[in-house]
């Protein structure tokens, strides 16, 4: 993992800039996914409650710390799914917070977690997720996870939260992929010390894969599409958690070192942009 560079939060902590996401990957399948990209170098893993695969995920951790992988080298990351159908407010709402942390916890066979994200901001639901927040702030101080954070955030949400919290988001998660760059989302994180790291970097796969613009630079270094895209990433200072179950393109997508993007590389991605979502707008997502 040396080749892989780290983020430094603003909370002080690192985070493998290049990690493995299980989003749709079944329980059952994410044992062995998981256990392929920890064998391969990876060393951070993301997951979701509402994935519904935690439970497999912690069971290829626990495989990995008992084979002799340090838990300080494993950099495990899930997150709250704040159902719009929940009354988040008051201490009933800190409670259910709390009550749903210790049940991912438990499935993911660990005593701390390195980073706990708000799934969604859910504005139709008014600013619930400040109440959200004040919880994930007594998580952070008891010690029960290293770092807090949102995804899917937009910066109206993010404005409130930076207003109202006592703790900063150290990272904001959002869909990032060339067709959907996000460039006045980076702006804001980088001007608040936030991290950006992108769910789907690599888009839907096929089109995105497909991009002439992106084959030629593949063909130009040798290297496949995906490399190129998780390349762009890298050197734009984004997180990327690129997910696959073919444990040949876990390792293709972990080897990003040894090539460097230029300046007509780089021209030539931003060229691809479309500004479209391939998944749903933060805004206007209200899925129980």
């Amino acid at each position: 993992m040396s080749s892989i560079p780290t983020v430094t939060l603003n909370d002080g902590a690192q985070i493998p800039q290049l990690g493995f996401g299980v989003w749709q990957v079944p329980d059952a399948e994410a044992t062995p996914a998981v256990r392929a990209a920890i064998e391969a170098g990876y060393r951070s893993i993301d997951t979701a409650a509402i994935y519904e695969n935690e439970a497999g995920t912690g069971a290829a951790i626990t495989e990995a710390l008992a084979g002799g992988v340090a838990r300080e080298d494993l950099y495990v990351t899930t997150k709250l799914w704040n159902s719009g159908t929940r009354d988040w407010s008051g201490e009933q709402g800190r409670d259910a917070v709390l009550r749903e942390f210790d049940a991912s916890l438990a499935k993911l066979g660990l005593d701390q977690l390195d980073l706990y994200l708000i799934h969604w901001p859910r504005p139709m639901h008014g600013d619930s997720y400040l109440n959200i927040w004040k919880a994930f702030e007594q998580l952070k101080a008891d010690g029960k996870v290293k770092s807090i954070g949102v995804s899917n955030f937009g910066t109206e949400q993010l404005t409130r939260l930076l207003d109202e919290a006592s703790v900063a988001p150290a990272l904001n998660q959002v869909e990032l992929h060339p067709y959907f760059p996000q460039t006045e989302l980076r702006a804001f994180h980088a001007e608040h010390g936030i991290a950006t790291e992108a769910w789907s970097p690599l888009g839907q796969g096929k089109e995105l894969l497909a991009e002439p613009a992106l084959v030629k630079i593949a063909e130009k270094h040798g290297r496949t599409v995906a490399q190129v895209v998780l390349r762009w990433h890298l050197q734009s200072g984004v997180i990327a958690i690129p997910k696959s179950v073919t444990p040949s393109r876990i390792r293709e997508n972990l080897d990003v070192a040894g090539f460097e993007l230029d300046a007509e590389d780089l021209a030539a991605i931003a060229a691809v942009a479309t500004g479209k979502r391939i998944g749903p707008d933060p805004q206007e997502f209200d899925w129980n």
